[in-house]
């Protein structure tokens, strides 16, 4: 039994905290999305004339067990060995994203989507540019911690790279382009940039995403979402389809829900699986299950903010605060448009969607957040006092 304990403690190092939220979460995603798929595996099963409604728990488990793998992977690389490949997979993402708007796969109006040659699957590289900005972002700004109010040194490289790949993003996916903005906004905050520079990525992030709003494919979407949100607001006639469904199914779900596996509105929610996983969640585990899961994405936020008071390096804790802030805002947007809260943005809940790629994507984030709160990197960066300076020196929430 020691020995078995000896062996986790070095294999599963970090947080252990956030090792026990995301194993559960990814776990029970198995759990929710093999009831939300079950009409859907139904439906392609009669399609194609052959019985097999398992193939969507069978492909989800792999691509959630993968993405623990990847995670574990990704922890146990020293955290400022990102710093090196942050530049290089931003500057590759550009001309992904510019390939993939040009020529990608077109779903609901918008290429999104790269076809992997070989293993013939899709991924979007808004995820590969989401985190590698992030990562950037973090390396400069740290970097530059004693010359951070140097304009054309510090501000302007900053400026640039978030102009660019938002306003990439936003071309086809407008809701991502807006996260990955507050996002940045909040790592530099936390970076002690001023707040006049912050003023001036606001005026150019908001540029750059009106002109991407206006050239891009989602303009009459984009419109149309806001028009229908503020709509209903007022008139409850007026309430979109898949919103309608996702308030019915909240509505009978009730305190304790109606079990596992006994939605009845996975029938008619549209993307029950992934956009509104968690109306399914609070139909079937009720207000209880659907509080747990809120709770557990603001307790990943606090643990992956305590990593930056505790860091001893800048880019550390700017690296942590960052990826944390994106996996949680975008949970947080998410449960909030099938409460009814926002506006239909078409984002996964992170770790319980059902998902391709973007699983892996987020198992990398949380392994790079792991790697920072790994305890023996500490004695390569100096002292805990160190660590206290450092952590003093960044804006913490």
């Amino acid at each position: 039994m020691t020995q078995f304990k000896a062996w986790i403690d070095e294999q599963f190092k970090g947080d252990p905290i956030i090792w026990a939220i995301v194993i559960f979460l990814s776990l029970f995603s198995i759990l929710v999305v093999y009831s939300a798929t079950g009409t859907l595996a139904y439906k392609s099963a009669k399609e194609i004339t052959e019985v097999n409604t398992e193939s969507y728990l069978l492909r989800h488990s792999f691509l959630v067990f993968l993405s623990l793998f990847v995670m574990w992977l990704a922890h146990k690389m020293p955290y400022r060995k990102y710093a090196l490949y942050a530049r290089l997979f931003m500057y590759l993402s550009i001309p992904l994203l510019i390939v993939t708007y040009l020529f990608g796969s077109n779903i609901n109006e918008a290429n999104r989507w790269l076809m992997i040659p070989v293993i013939d699957q899709a991924f979007q590289p808004s995820d590969l540019a989401k985190i590698s900005l992030i990562a950037a972002l973090a390396a400069m700004l740290a970097k530059r911690q004693s010359n951070i109010e140097d304009f054309a040194g510090t501000i302007f490289p900053v400026i640039i790279s978030i102009g660019v790949i938002c306003a990439l993003i936003g071309m086809a996916n407008m809701s991502t382009a807006i996260l990955l903005l507050i996002t940045c906004l909040l790592i530099m905050f936390i970076g002690r940039v001023p707040i006049k520079h912050l003023a001036l990525v606001v005026m150019v992030g908001l540029i750059g995403l009106s002109a991407a709003v206006l050239l891009g494919q989602r303009k009459e979407t984009f419109y149309s979402r806001i028009e229908s949100f503020m709509a209903s607001s007022e008139d409850d006639s007026k309430i979109p389809f898949q919103a309608e469904q996702s308030y019915i199914a909240i509505a009978t779900g009730g305190i304790s829900g109606k079990g596992p596996g006994n939605s009845e509105q996975r029938n008619t929610l549209p993307h029950p699986y992934s956009d509104f996983i968690y109306a399914i969640i609070i139909e079937e585990y009720g207000l209880v299950g659907g509080a747990s899961v809120l709770f557990m994405y603001l307790a990943l936020l606090y643990r992956g903010m305590r990593i930056v008071a505790n860091s001893n390096k800048a880019f550390g804790g700017l690296l942590s605060a960052g990826l944390s802030f994106a996996l949680v805002i975008q949970a947080l947007v998410n449960m909030a448009v099938a409460v009814g809260l926002g506006p239909i943005t078409g984002l996964p809940l992170p770790l319980l969607s059902m998902g391709g790629t973007s699983l892996i994507f987020t198992g990398t984030a949380l392994g790079i957040i792991l790697s920072v709160s790994r305890g023996d990197h500490q004695d390569e960066g100096g002292s805990s006092m160190e660590s206290k300076k450092t952590g003093n020196r960044l804006r913490t929430a």
